[in-house]
């Protein structure tokens, strides 16, 4: 889990994934109700005043690299050859295109971070996309990738009323507010503890697939040999039964799982397709 996050954190989408988790609803519903692309940049009236960003802006206030990786169909196909085994829960390879399931744990939760705060999927989260393995793969290697060319890109589309990109960054919407010099924002909320991914909803997110691992291992054979007349136990027995005690119930997370805090304790809220936070 924590090479998982170091990978992730090496891209340089820090500036992008851990902005302050603040909402400013009134206009962040203002922006997306009129926003729209001109030349390259997204243009939105808010309180009555026009307000645009560039590609460059963008790029300059989350820190995203502006070169690299844009077409992942690029990455190297013995990188992408080694990630179907790497990723692999069992250990044999899986296709590029596959259920989340089949993956380990920490490539499950990078899937979910990359759908919900990245490409911001619609939908079910259960498949992994050719697209998406593509860019996981792309991050476990530490290709360097444009990110300021993809996530703009992905901007645009949420504000293109054909397009149908589901819309969401809405902290990161709210950071590019709060720095136009011209815009007094009202109220800021703050995302529900819940609501942002910390290290104890790594825990939780990690116990919550074992157990539904632990689920869909095939239930043994049914003996069909005739059960053994049952005894009363001897107090020996009683005694030897409570030794055995053990505990039932959500599996821990191993420590290891939860060593990567500095990167998930300010990682952005994970959204919706209506850019509510999940």
């Amino acid at each position: 889990m924590a090479a998982m996050f170091k990978a992730l954190e090496s891209t340089d989408l820090r500036g992008f994934l851990g902005c302050p988790s603040v909402l400013y609803e009134q206009e962040l519903e203002q922006f997306f109700d009129t926003a729209f692309v001109r030349e390259n940049e997204v243009i939105s009236a808010v309180q009555g005043k026009l307000f645009g960003v560039s590609e460059e802006q963008f790029a300059s206030v989350f820190e995203l690299p502006m070169a690299g990786l844009i077409d992942m169909t690029e990455v190297p196909k013995d990188f992408v050859y080694d990630a179907r085994s790497i990723f692999s829960k069992s250990g044999e390879p899986v296709k590029t295109s596959c259920k989340k399931r089949e993956m380990k744990f920490e490539f499950r939760l990078l899937n979910d971070i990359l759908a919900k705060s990245v490409t911001v999927k619609a939908g079910s989260f259960d498949a992994v996309t050719h697209e998406r393995f593509l860019l996981m793969t792309a991050i476990h290697f530490g290709l360097k990738i444009n990110w300021s060319k993809i996530l703009f890109a992905i901007f645009k589309n949420m504000v293109t009323k054909s397009s149908k990109q589901a819309k969401g960054f809405a902290a990161q919407v709210c950071v590019l507010l709060k720095s136009a010099p011209n815009l007094t924002l009202g109220e800021a909320k703050t995302f529900p503890p819940m609501k942002i991914l910390t290290v104890q909803i790594v825990g939780t997110y990690v116990a919550k697939n074992k157990n539904l691992a632990a689920d869909e291992v095939e239930p043994a054979e049914p003996n069909s040999k005739k059960a053994a007349p049952k005894r009363r136990p001897t107090p020996a027995d009683e005694s030897a039964t409570k030794n055995k005690r053990t505990t039932v119930g959500r599996a821990a997370p191993e420590e290891k799982d939860l060593a990567m805090v500095s990167v998930a304790q300010n990682v952005e809220p994970l959204y919706d397709s209506s850019g509510n936070s999940c």
